[in-house]
């Protein structure tokens, strides 16, 4: 028999990781602070045929911040989606229609190549926006000296993995005005009030739709671009392997796995 279809039959799907990567904007440097600029780029980009076509559907476009399947996760909440036209009409409302200033997209390494998601973003911004965008490459430690002292006019190549399983790690920790790891600036009274609300409402169903109204309020800015869900999304398991379980969180559990035969 063919061996692909023998090696199908020991292929395991895992759930998306609870890990969000994103393209990040400083909101207090141009044109990262007119929301109408930020929205232009978010939906500008087409992630559904970027993950199909170029990243071979290993990664799942992400729509909201927080991971599906997550604690509060909801897919009622949804971030700006494709449309070009949209995209188009935005930039043209926005305070940079005519004079878009330089944009530099910090990203860590060195002398290797960015990601290809990246590139062809890169490549629709200025196909559809005529926006021209320039990557700067710098090495981790300096990239995460500026990111902390919020240097960087536009930063990607990382992301978010969740600490422990509850919205807050994700929308307190990187979006409340206050949050030391607010890397863009992000300040919006709404959605601070919202996120100190529910840091303390007892009623847990009250506190995660305080959850989505927050999500929904930061994704409607594109306070930064989340992209995909990342984790191992594949595996090959032999039949002899029992209990080996695809976690979501960080850790793989291997206590379970038994090896028969």
């Amino acid at each position: 028999s063919n061996p692909q279809e023998a090696l199908n039959r020991e292929l395991v799907v895992a759930p998306p990781g609870f890990s969000l990567s994103y393209i990040g904007f400083n909101v207090e440097q141009a044109p990262f602070d007119d929301p109408k600029f930020r929205r232009a780029l978010a939906l500008s980009m087409n992630k559904k045929l970027i993950a199909d076509q170029v990243l071979a559907n290993l990664v799942v476009p992400a729509t909201g911040i927080l991971p599906p399947d997550f604690p509060g996760y909801d897919p009622i909440v949804q971030g700006p989606s494709y449309d070009a036209e949209r995209a188009v009409g935005l930039l043209a409302e926005s305070a940079y229609a005519n004079n878009v200033p330089r944009i530099v997209i910090t990203v860590p390494g060195t002398g290797g190549s960015v990601g290809l998601d990246l590139e062809v973003i890169l490549e629709t911004w200025r196909t559809t926006l005529g926006i021209n965008v320039e990557i700067q490459q710098v090495e981790w430690a300096t990239f995460l000296q500026d990111l902390n002292d919020k240097r960087l006019q536009a930063f990607a190549g990382l992301g978010w993995q969740a600490d422990y399983p509850d919205p807050q790690d994700f929308l307190d920790i990187l979006f409340h005005s206050e949050s030391g790891i607010n890397h863009g600036a992000y300040s919006n009274p709404a959605v601070d009030s919202v996120l100190e609300e529910a840091r303390t409402e007892p009623d847990v169903l009250r506190r995660i739709e305080l959850y989505h109204e927050a999500e929904q309020l930061i994704v409607d800015d594109a306070a930064w671009v989340p992209m995909w869900f990342t984790g191992d999304r594949y595996a090959l398991v032999k039949p002899h392997v029992k209990g080996y379980v695809m976690t979501p969180m960080i850790v793989p559990k291997l206590k379970r796995i038994v090896i028969e035969g």
